[in-house]
This record gives C-alpha cells, structure tokens and sequence, in this order.
C-alpha cells in the first residue's frame, strides 16, 4: 500500500493520471495492450481531465467500467455511461469500451460482461472509495468471498444519499434500488489499483479504510491487501488520516 497525499484534488488527480500512464505504457510496452477498469463519480473529475490528456497509445486499451443503475436511461444525468463518454472517451481513440447498460435484461447484460472481462487480466483498475466505504457499488456489508466479475446489488441508502448529495439526483426515492456492479473479488484481481478518493465528505471513510482491520462493513479495507495498491487524497480527504498518524 502507498499513500499519496497532495494540497488539492487536482494535484492528487494529475499526480494519480501520471503513474496510470506509466502503468498502461509498461503493459502496452510488454505485452502489447492494456486493459483498464474506470471509476466514475464526482471524486474523478480532476484524475480524467489530466488522464485523457497523458501521452498513452490509447488505440492498444480496452476498457471496463465498475457499474451502472438498473433502469436509467443513459441519457439521465446520473447515468455512467453518459459521464464516461462525455468525460472521457469522446478525447481518447480507445480500442474498446465494455460499458454496462442498465436498460436492458440485467441477467444477460451481466453474463456478456463477465464473458468479456474474464478473456484477459485487467492491467489497472481506478478504484474510488464511497461515503459509506463502498469500493464500486459493494456496500456494507461487502460479499468479499462471491468470485463473480459482476452482479446485480442493492444499493444501501447511505450510498444513495452520496447520490443525492453531489447533485446527481434530488431526493433519496429518484435512485435506482439496484445496480451492476463489479465484484470484490474481481477488483483485486487487477494487477494495479489506484484509488482517487478527494473531498472532505470522504475523510471518514478513508480514516476507517486505513485505521480499521479488513472488514465488509468498511469494504475498501480490502484494497488493503492488494500487494499494488495507491491511494490519492487531498488534504480534505486526508485531514483525519494525519491527525489518527499523530495520536
């Protein structure tokens, strides 16, 4: 585990684009591709406004993303696949998108995907931590022993009140109840994690992911036994991580 600690979330987003860089280009450069696994959310702005602009042959890269709401049309603001067109991949000539949607059969939707992300090792994935600790929409308390690529959730209401909180909805009954999500155990699968966590509304959660033993009630404990995972915070998000360090 490496910590990264930076005065603003731009900083610690570009820092956090620049080593992602440098992870795609090693495996392009050894194995001639790369697979990569994309966070959404507010947390990510600053880390994709720099990573499209990273000097990466995107053209050899395939791409996953951690879910998507059942149900929501994708041109509904919340939708992450519209986030993710509009914020990345209308910049990057990628090789690939497996994006989730949501609108159709979520049985098979999920068997195409777990098909498609099971043909190779993914390379990198962007792993962001939730309010409630969530590592893509796993809530407490997280199945860390199910080895499904992705499933259908239900989704807790502290993870919808995040929702509602950073604008993407306005009250709690207008998110989706469930939502196809990548599994724990398929996120360490990757060979690299990286995850951007800034803001002052995650500074709980990114204290108890660190002080805290490995516990599906707090599910990004987890990442903590992934031998190639880095953490980018912000001082907001990092401001009860000093102070539990100098107790």
């Amino acid at each position: 585990m490496q910590i990264n600690i930076f005065g603003t979330a731009d900083r610690s987003g570009l820092e956090a684009a620049k080593v992602s860089a440098q992870i795609l280009e090693a495996a392009i450069a050894k194995q001639g591709n790369a697979r990569i696994v994309l966070s959404t959310g507010a947390s990510q702005f600053a880390f994709l406004e720099h990573f499209i602009k990273m000097d990466i042959k995107w053209d050899k890269v395939e791409m996953f993303h951690l879910d998507e709401y059942i149900g929501l049309p994708e041109s509904h603001v919340a939708s992450f696949r519209k986030y993710l067109k509009e914020r990345f991949l209308q910049f990057v000539s990628i090789k690939q998108a497996h994006l989730v949607n949501g609108e159709v059969d979520p049985v098979q939707e999920v068997a195409r995907l777990n098909e498609e992300i099971s043909k190779a090792p993914i390379d990198l994935a962007l792993i962001g931590i939730g309010e409630n600790a969530h590592i893509a929409f796993n809530d407490p308390p997280a199945d860390f022993v199910d080895e499904a690529p992705y499933k259908v959730v239900n989704l807790n209401d502290t993870c919808k009140m995040q929702q509602v909180g950073e604008g993407w909805f306005a009250t709690l009954n207008d998110v989706p109840k469930q939502a196809i999500t990548m599994g724990v155990q398929q996120i360490l699968k990757s060979k690299h994690i990286i995850s951007v966590v800034p803001n002052l509304a995650k500074a709980d959660a990114v204290v108890n992911t660190l002080s805290g033993k490995v516990d599906p009630l707090v599910p990004a404990t987890i990442l903590k036994t992934h031998d190639n995972w880095q953490l980018y915070l912000d001082q907001h998000s990092a401001s009860k991580v000093v102070q539990w360090c100098d107790e």
